[in-house]
């Protein structure tokens, strides 16, 4: 082919272009060694330092991951605990924990105990059994899991939830531990049919099915014969655990034995011995403990056993002979001192003094002459008839002023200091202004934000009465939906004195409010910081120093101790030594500060699976972490741009919101469980879940509330405070059929527990 279709290259521009202009580019053979021989040592330099920060940092991981392994897998390591959940009530979980527990023991003899030694395997486990139906169990075995095997019956149909082998109970254990924090998981598959076909063909759609319910890494397994929970076990023990971030920053220990020690019945305390392996870090006997649900302790004594399942059988057997607690031989015990010990300082001792008021300084006398002048001076524009109270209310806004002096002067008056004397003697005299000013001081609790729920209160009361109350909670819960502010004014106390508390606000987000303005009683109780984060970063430091020193008052993670916790009341510690039979008791130790009071702050949701309401300052047990106590939160918004939060009535669902608490100070990350007591059930229900988000007792949270009136005249309406008719100048022009509405605004707080621990009043 030819014509305009050939290709034709472009020519090479320097073709008749001369020598220099070809090298005009170039540098000189002088000046390019010397910039090279510049850019080169720069370049190497940089270059090799980047090479020895990425070795140093491949060897730190290395030496991290070496650790954990020799840790979780080592012959030193504490015993592996993997806990059986069934997915539905159908999963046969005792067969398989017998199954389990014959693999792993020597020889296939079975076990005597949960905790099992496998010569086989080289490894440790104890296997838990988490009874269906029992949520409070299944949470406190949830935390101190190492495996979560969630057991599915091919044969389960279950029709009330959105899967076939996932019932109702297992749909919200689930969300429950996600909301925890999931640890290493897998699942087993059991009632798999004997034919091949049919068997990996269920297989596979029960796969099929669970597998969005779970983390991408889960394995499924089959686990009906001994060969398959062979295979389990094998590729177990070489599986890299992982657990939640929150456990590994303080020691815990679950108890395998609960006893108690009663030195003086007289007084009413004993001494709480707890037995087990100690996990996760290092535990100082100077340090407090927290044991779950009882509060928290110090220990008199901490003491180091003899390790009752080594990895040696000859010993195992040795040790298993002996069951009595004080039998077990004590290699090494630790004593506090009392210099160096944590003390248990929960609540702040106020000094009644502190507030009393002292004799004014010259200089402060001074100040004061020079603002009394300077008020004096200082002249407003106001309407005629305007009183002291009244222009209190009125905002003082210079560039509106200014703009319509000439208006207000045809009107209007100036009220000076002299005219606003007379104003006040006239007042003076009139009993409103005295019921007024007495209001201003008196602090009475809030009807609409105290839970004077009667189901609470009283416990004679019949099933149709409890019906009423339970449905004019869900119809405020309505109301407060469609109509969150607006509230009616009492008709038997006059309005200045229901809403004397409250205030307005030109910008609720740019206006100022002193968070440390009329605290309540409770906050001379807590404890507050400077710099929380300052603090949290001094105390997690404090820790890892402890947990990479050899201290002599300091127990090595792995160790198998029994603790001392002394000064338990004597019924607590019978509760807990019947718990410990059904349910797993955990001590956790603290960190400096974590058992002082303060204002708590959590972001919390409303769980999916609970439809009733939750009202502001309701009791609810709160699950942070380790710890269990009880509090009554105030909800939130969470307001980004503004340093005022409003307050909201009810937790509503479908949303995140802040819940503030009185409770003990722990530092994040630690997730939120919060749970009810519904009336007539015998365990409560899980009601919200979330996370710690800070400690701050100056956050400020404000009830909001909008009092509505309609018109009357040009400037006066009705029903606004139900106590006559009220003058007000408004800035608009009113309609015949419009609604004035009036913003107040209170600083809200949560409110004091009755009792802190569940297991008190259990």
């Amino acid at each position: 082919m030819g014509g305009s279709r050939l290709q034709v290259n472009k020519a090479h521009k320097t073709r008749f272009s001369s020598k220099s202009t070809r090298n005009l580019h170039k540098i000189s053979l002088k000046d390019k060694a010397r910039a090279g021989k510049l850019e080169n040592n720069v370049a190497k330099g940089a270059r090799a330092a980047r090479i020895q920060r990425c070795k140093m940092l491949r060897e730190q991981k290395r030496a991290a991951v070496l650790k954990e392994k020799r840790a979780s897998s080592g012959s030193t390591s504490p015993p592996r605990v993997i806990v059986l959940f069934g997915l539905s009530a159908s999963a046969n979980l005792k067969s398989l924990t017998e199954d389990l527990l014959n693999v792993l023991s020597p020889e296939g003899s079975g076990a005597a105990s949960s905790t099992v030694v496998s010569s086989e395997y080289k490894l440790r486990a104890t296997v838990l059994q988490a009874p269906h139906g029992d949520l409070l169990t299944c949470m406190e075995m949830a935390k101190v899991a190492d495996l979560i095997a969630f057991v599915a019956s091919a044969n389960s149909s279950c029709e009330e939830s959105t899967s076939d082998y996932i019932d109702s109970f297992g749909s919200q254990c689930l969300s429950v531990f996600r909301s925890i924090g999931l640890p290493s998981t897998t699942v087993l598959i059991r009632d798999l049919p004997t034919e091949l076909k049919k068997r990996n063909d269920l297989k596979k759609i029960c796969i099929s099915d669970l597998a969005s319910e779970f983390p991408e890494d889960c394995r499924f397994y089959p686990a009906d014969t001994r060969d398959e929970l062979h295979k389990f076990m094998w590729l177990f023990k070489e599986q890299r655990l992982t657990v939640p971030h929150w456990r590994n920053q303080r020691p815990y220990l679950m108890a395998q034995k609960v006893d108690m020690v009663v030195d003086d019945y007289g007084s009413g305390k004993c001494n709480l011995l707890l037995t087990g392996y100690l996990r996760s870090r290092c535990l100082s006997v100077n340090q407090l403990v927290h044991v779950r649900g009882a509060g928290d302790f110090q220990m008199c004594k901490m003491e180091i056993l003899k390790d009752p399942f080594p990895l040696n059988v000859r010993k195992q057997q040795d040790a298993m002979e002996s069951d009595d607690i004080h039998a077990a031989e004590v290699i090494r015990m630790l004593v506090p001192d009392p210099i160096k010990q944590e003390p248990l300082l929960v609540e702040n001792v106020p000094d009644p003094l502190a507030g009393e008021q002292t004799w004014p300084t010259e200089a402060e006398m001074v100040e004061a002459d020079r603002d009394r002048k300077e008020k004096r001076q200082r002249k407003r524009a106001l309407p005629r008839g305007t009183s002291e109270y009244q222009a209190a209310w009125i905002v003082d806004d210079t560039d509106e002023r200014s703009s319509d002096s000439d208006d207000n002067n045809d009107d209007g008056m100036v009220l000076d200091e002299n005219e606003r004397g007379i104003a006040n003697q006239e007042h003076m005299h009139e009993p409103d202004f005295e019921d007024d000013q007495a209001s201003l001081n008196f602090r009475e609790s809030d009807e609409e934000t105290e839970n004077n729920s009667v189901m609470m209160e009283s416990e004679n009361l019949t099933r149709e009465q409890i019906e009423d109350d339970i449905k004019k909670i869900k119809e405020a819960h309505a109301e407060d939906e469609e109509f969150p502010d607006e509230v009616d004014t009492p008709l038997d106390i006059p309005a200045r004195k229901r809403f004397a508390k409250y205030r307005g606000l030109k910008s609720f987000r740019t206006s100022s409010w002193d968070p440390k303005e009329s605290l309540p009683p409770e906050y001379a109780r807590i404890f507050a910081f400077d710099n929380f984060n300052r603090t949290q970063k001094h105390v997690l430091a404090q820790a890892l120093e402890m947990e990479q020193g050899n201290r002599d008052d300091c127990v090595p993670a792995s160790s198998y101790v029994r603790l001392h916790v002394k000064d338990i009341p004597l019924d607590l510690a019978s509760k807990l030594c019947v718990l410990a039979k059904t349910s797993p008791v955990v001590a956790c130790g603290l960190l400096q500060h974590e058992s002082k009071m303060s204002v708590l702050h959590f972001s919390i949701k409303k769980h999916d699976m609970y439809d009733a309401p939750i009202k502001t300052k309701e009791e609810l047990i709160f699950h942070v972490g380790f710890r269990q106590f009880v509090a009554r939160p105030v909800f939130s918004t969470d307001n980004i741009n503004s340093d005022k939060h409003k307050m909201e009535r009810f937790l509503h669902a479908g949303r995140f919101c802040m819940a503030s608490i009185y409770a003990p100070i722990s530092f994040p990350p630690v997730p939120l469980i919060a749970l009810k007591r519904v009336e007539g059930a015998v365990a409560p229900a899980v009601a919200a879940v979330g996370s710690l988000r800070s400690i701050d007792p100056d956050r400020i949270i404000l009830k909001k509330i909008i009092l509505t009136g309609r018109k009357f005249v040009k400037i006066t309406h009705l029903f606004l405070f139900f106590a006559g008719a009220m003058k007000c100048i408004l800035n608009g022009v009113l309609q015949q059929h419009d609604t004035v509405c009036m913003s107040l605004y209170k600083r809200a707080y949560p409110k004091w527990p009755e009792h802190f621990f569940p297991l008190i009043d259990a």
